[in-house]
């Protein structure tokens, strides 16, 4: 046998010490950026002492969805009766997704702005810190699930719009959690008007028959758990709209993760 001859320590060393030489120069890279553009809060873009982050005044805004909630729903209580308890509505009117969760109440302040800047300006960096607060805010919903889908725009409004923001989300939960992103598991088949302005019987309308899960979809859902992933959560019209199409395409079960959601009652 042929003598290999005598091995480098270099030959070792250097792949193990790659990621961390990784992690350094990213380090300095952030500093250096932070030294010419000084980190702002996300929302209000005043100064602030970290990147990624709400100043303390915004963050004092932030209307923050915690427990207790309905677990149904995920719409807060003003008291706590117990786990698993179920509001009036979610009884009287239960959605077709199994639980809803959510960040923050979506009213004028730090969490609709933050909203309006991922969807219509062209932020797409704050996907990624709004991506880890869903992460924690739907830690329970997220344990479970076999692959994360963004609600899906119409082929005319992403080619007018450009950008997704629900699937820019769904990619930031899952580089959080792990759990797999999945895009073309739904699709967008109607060109619906926006839900702004409208009732809820007519959002309920407007979104019938949006969605739909293709033949080759349905093969990838069947008996899958899903977390459908949107930025906001009104009447819960679209999310019905799309929670059924993904169901009748052989899903198990589909949850729903947003960043913010509007809250009629506490």
């Amino acid at each position: 046998m042929q003598d290999a001859g005598p091995i480098d320590n270099a030959d070792i060393a250097w792949p193990a010490l790659w990621p961390r030489a990784a992690r350094i120069v990213a380090a300095v890279g952030r500093a250096a950026l932070d030294a010419i553009y000084p980190p702002t809060c996300l929302a209000c873009r005043v100064a602030t002492a970290e990147t990624g982050a709400l100043c303390p005044q915004c963050w004092r805004q932030m209307r923050f969805i915690e427990r207790p909630f309905c677990d149904r729903l995920g719409t807060p209580f003003e008291q706590d009766l117990g786990p698993g308890l179920l509001s009036p509505q979610a009884i009287a009117d239960p959605p077709v997704f199994a639980r809803a969760r959510a960040v923050a109440r979506f009213e004028d302040g730090p969490a609709r702005q933050l909203v309006h800047r991922l969807k219509y300006s062209d932020r797409g960096e704050l996907a990624a810190p709004m991506g880890r607060w869903m992460a924690h805010a739907g830690a329970d919903i997220l344990a479970g699930a076999d692959a994360l889908v963004p609600a899906p725009l119409h082929a005319l409004r992403l080619w007018t719009r450009r950008f997704n923001q629900a699937a820019a989300l769904a990619q930031a939960v899952s580089h959080e959690t792990g759990a797999p992103c999945e895009p073309f598991l739904l699709s967008r088949v109607k060109a619906t008007r926006s839900q702004v302005g409208l009732s809820r019987a007519q959002r309920a309308d407007n979104v019938q028959g949006a969605f739909r899960a293709s033949a080759q979809a349905q093969v990838r859902l069947k008996g899958r758990r899903i977390v459908l992933v949107d930025d906001v959560l009104t009447s819960g019209a679209t999310a019905n709209a799309a929670a059924r199409a993904l169901l009748r395409g052989g899903a198990a079960q589909v949850d729903v993760l947003v960043f913010a959601r509007v809250v009629t009652s506490a």
